[in-house]
């Protein structure tokens, strides 16, 4: 007898947090027997290469996720999955309307990545001032909100005025086998192979949130005292900024803004410490791949995710948010003084199987 259909909600598949958990989560759900529908907005993105073979792609060939109600709504009468998931304020906004619309008994399960009050306050966008509005009187609509730390959880209770008795919390599934037979592929880059320096490590969208312009100024600072390198794995609108701000510092000779690479994991396997510059969170992937690979890591104590993680402070420094020079201190005693422990011992709590069960527990199907 086959097992009930999953169904799994996303605006298209670029890369990102969100959308690689989604794919490792439809990966753990083939595995365990059930059927997986992946439902698009819209069929496109440089993630779809990735999608697991046993997965059943639907593109409702909608421009955006908002025109993408109706025929979400449609899906949900002809296909009566016994669950929605979905992830992405404005796509979580669209599953409750499509169930809505729908009228069937599927459970919405809606995922919350990020702070909403540290979004509200990192943006002054009439758009995303909305959307958090829309998320504080439409989300108790959902059957269950998953948030993917306990501060998000708070920032959803606390500055949505969500019921806590709808909310639960999963870690993201980051750590796989995969992950790991990945940062073991080769690295050609001389300033890992020719002659091999200490390396400090950023990953992540060039945009406000990482706050990469922080992470400069405090390289620029520990630049000065001894030889070492950055290297910032990841693309975004704030290219140029950043390539202006190394240019104006003196450090652009010893910077390498890398570009998007798929496999950045490689990187981190090799690097003397990954740094966490963000200024908002919900639970940063980055940071426990970083350590899954063995690598040190320093991050801001940024909401949330970060002191999660790290336990106050157990397994790498926290430090202020926007502060390059604590952040260059901590980066500095790192390199001087790199952990006894093996950080992946920490990163293992956040396994990809560990998520399966959790969320097929919450979705009411084990």
């Amino acid at each position: 007898m086959s097992r009930p259909t999953i169904a799994m909600f996303l605006p298209l598949l670029e890369v990102g947090g969100a959308e690689r958990a989604f794919l490792r989560l439809a990966r753990g759900f083939t595995q365990r027997g059930y059927q997986v529908d992946l439902v698009l907005a819209n069929q496109s993105g440089s993630l779809i290469r990735e999608v697991p073979a046993e997965v059943n792609v639907i593109d409702l060939r909608a421009s955006r996720v908002l025109w993408s109600i109706p025929r979400l709504a449609g899906y949900l009468r002809k296909h009566r999955p016994h669950a929605l998931l979905a992830t992405i304020a404005h796509a979580n906004l669209a599953a409750i309307a499509a169930k809505r619309l729908a009228r069937v008994a599927t459970v919405v399960a809606i995922r919350e990545a990020n702070t909403s009050y540290a979004e509200r306050s990192g943006w002054l966008s009439l758009k995303y001032a909305t959307v958090d509005l829309l998320r504080t009187r439409y989300y108790a609509e959902a059957d269950v909100i998953i948030a993917n730390s306990q501060g998000a959880a708070a920032s959803l209770r606390t500055h949505n005025r969500l019921p806590s008795e709808k909310i639960r919390v999963i870690y993201n599934p980051v750590v796989s086998p995969e992950l790991l037979q990945l940062a073991e592929q080769p690295l050609t880059h001389p300033w890992f192979v020719d002659t091999p320096s200490q390396v400090v490590l950023g990953t992540g969208r060039l945009t406000q949130q990482k706050d990469f312009p922080t992470l400069l100024r405090a390289f620029a600072i520990v630049r000065r005292e001894r030889s070492v390198r950055l290297v910032i794995v990841g693309d975004g609108e704030e290219h140029a900024r950043l390539c202006a701000l190394a240019h104006q510092l003196g450090i652009d000779e010893d910077v390498l803004l890398a570009g998007f690479d798929a496999n950045p994991y490689r990187y981190m396997r090799r690097a003397s410490v990954f740094v966490l510059s963000s200024r908002w969170e919900g639970l940063p992937n980055v940071l426990i791949e970083a350590m899954a690979c063995g690598a040190p890591v320093v991050s801001t104590d940024c909401p949330s995710g970060p002191r999660e993680i790290l336990e106050d402070g157990k397994w790498g420094k926290l430090v202020p948010v926007g502060n390059s020079e604590q952040l260059a201190a901590a980066i500095l005693d790192t390199l001087d003084n790199p952990p006894a422990y093996n950080p992946a011992i920490r990163a293992a709590d956040f396994s990809v199987e560990r998520a399966v069960e959790n969320y097929l527990t919450t979705l009411g199907l084990t």
